[in-house]
């Protein structure tokens, strides 16, 4: 009679701040595809005016390093950055060039580009993959106009070279660094083509949040974990000063030059049937009809074969002589005779959430929630710490030491703070391994054909949860009975009641103040947590 109404209650706040907390997400439609137009990704041209397209292996390469001076724009911080530039040997003057931009990390100018920009140097173009200009910002900070800036610095030390026609300098950009190209080419309208290699088009905030989304349902986790995804993608990140998750980067300008887009089915990181229609959409929008696409099977985000977490993993089928087809053809103002869309057909899972936005209450709320947890769990682990220390002082010195807990309560409170804490280490193993297993599938690795732990783990933290709460709500119940006995809770309090519970003669919890603040504390801090679990969802039944 007492303990169940108590764990309606605490059950009921609890899903009721869960459900608080949630986000709605369309993933609909689903199954997007786009047919294309041949099976044969193959890039050619009309050549009856006796121009032909350039071929793989018809010159040698040399390579030299510029060093260049960075200086970002918004801050004037330096970054000395070398440029490996690659040429062709005996190719002459007049001839194209390709800057490579780099995707996400740390790359550098010899770890990165170099088989792909070896083969364009082979064929006639001079190549220059950069140190990635990062400065001092880290992955959540990156400055995008910034590294712009210094990419059109390299595209110019191309244009000035003798050997290099300074009206046929294009980009070769790969994932990330294809938000970067927008910025590109709205400093600079006179970047001649582009390469986008699995570009994410749309913000860092939907395009993430896509990925997440579609990567967690592939990998094998219970639908549960999405609640965390959306959660996640709702946060105003601008409270923290990075404002990255919402840069304004798709415009027709990004557009606005002959365009190659090449993507790989087993790309889990990119939304390809909605990106590929915005593609063409902006570019229209800018006047320009140059747009070519081509999908590879079995290709990864980085449009190679196997796992990329393997060293040496080569580029997908005929990716490389179709870009340097494209791209020969496309400085030589040829026409183009081939499809505009090509290869396999282009697959996407579900919608992009378009409805993500910055929730500020959301995120206010998360943080403080999280820090008054995190705070109590200090406070909590210093107070066992300290009893812990003083039990071990009074067994070497032949001692009792005693917190005075009475009916119990002390076993009660003990096992109910390892059950809350074991359910938050399963909560958190059962997220790591979600994230492994996506970071496997970014990678071009197969998922588990066992999900496993990321599967049965959710529904198995529900339950305890439950129990958790009932367990907690007997507790409770039992403070309020012995209350009860003691004459405490009833109104007016029995004479002299209050006074025997604080001085001890009479414990409803225990007979020391030290063990009293140690329950109290403790529960607050377990409660905390069961607030935590409510607010990633895991009461949403």
């Amino acid at each position: 009679m007492v303990s169940l109404p108590i764990f309606v209650i605490l059950l009921g706040t609890l899903v009721f701040a869960s459900n608080l907390t949630a986000i709605s997400w369309n993933y609909e439609p689903t199954g997007q595809t786009i047919e294309t137009l041949s099976s044969d990704t193959a890039v050619t041209f009309d050549e009856s005016s006796g121009k032909t397209v350039a071929r793989q292996g018809e010159y040698e390469v040399t390579k030299r390093y510029v060093t260049i001076k960075a200086k970002r724009p918004s801050t004037g911080e330096m970054q000395r950055i070398r440029v490996l530039i690659r040429e062709p040997k005996g190719a002459g003057s007049g001839l194209p060039g390709v800057v490579f931009m780099h995707g996400a990390g740390y790359g550098t100018c010899d770890n990165s580009f170099g088989d792909m920009a070896y083969d364009l140097s082979s064929a006639g173009f001079v190549t220059a993959v950069l140190d990635k200009p990062v400065w001092s910002t880290n992955d959540a900070t990156r400055d995008y106009p910034g590294s712009a800036a210094i990419y059109d610095q390299v595209i110019d030390l191309l244009r000035g070279l003798d050997t290099v026609n300074d009206g046929k300098v294009g980009i070769y950009a790969t994932s990330e660094s294809t938000w970067i190209s927008s910025y590109l080419l709205q400093r600079d309208h006179h970047v001649a083509f582009q390469i986008l290699l699995s570009p994410m088009v749309y913000s860092p905030r939907h395009s993430l949040g896509f990925l997440a989304a579609q990567d967690f349902a592939l990998a094998g986790a219970h639908d549960g974990y999405q609640s965390i995804v959306r959660r996640v993608f709702n946060i105003d990140a601008g409270l923290f000063g990075l404002n990255n998750l919402d840069i304004k980067t798709l415009t027709p300008q990004a557009y606005s030059i002959p365009t190659l887009v090449a993507y790989g089915t087993k790309d889990v990181m990119t939304a390809q049937v909605e990106g590929t229609k915005k593609i063409v959409e902006m570019a229209h929008k800018a006047g320009n009809w140059d747009v070519t696409v081509r999908t590879y099977p079995i290709a990864n985000h980085v449009l190679r074969l196997g796992d990329e977490a393997n060293t040496g993993t080569p580029f997908a089928d005929e990716y490389v002589n179709d870009v340097i087809s494209w791209a020969s053809g496309t400085t030589q103002g040829m026409k183009q005779t081939s499809e505009r869309v090509a290869g396999t057909r282009l697959y996407q899972s579900i919608a992009v959430p378009m409805e993500l936005k910055a929730n500020r209450g959301l995120t206010v709320y998360m943080v403080a929630l999280h820090i008054s947890m995190l705070l109590l769990l200090l406070v909590t682990a210093v107070l066992w710490l300290f009893v812990l220390v003083r039990k071990i002082w009074a067994r070497l010195h032949a001692k009792r030491y005693s917190l005075g807990f009475a009916h119990g309560f002390n076993n009660a409170l003990v096992t109910l703070a390892i059950a809350t804490m074991a359910t938050f280490v399963l909560f958190v193993a059962g997220l790591g391994e979600v994230i492994m297993g996506v970071v496997k599938l970014a990678w071009g690795g197969a998922p588990a054909e066992d999900p496993g732990m990321m599967y049965w783990s959710w529904p198995v933290i529900q339950v305890v949860c439950i129990a958790v709460v009932w367990a907690w709500s007997r507790v409770f119940m039992r403070l309020i009975e012995e209350a009860t006995y003691r004459g405490i809770a009833q109104w007016p309090p029995r004479r002299g009641a209050i006074r025997e519970i604080v001085t001890g003669r009479q414990p409803v919890l225990a007979s020391t103040r030290f063990g009293r603040v140690l329950f109290w504390i403790t529960a607050v801090a377990m409660l905390y947590m069961l607030l935590v679990f409510a607010f990633w969802g895991l009461f949403i039944y």
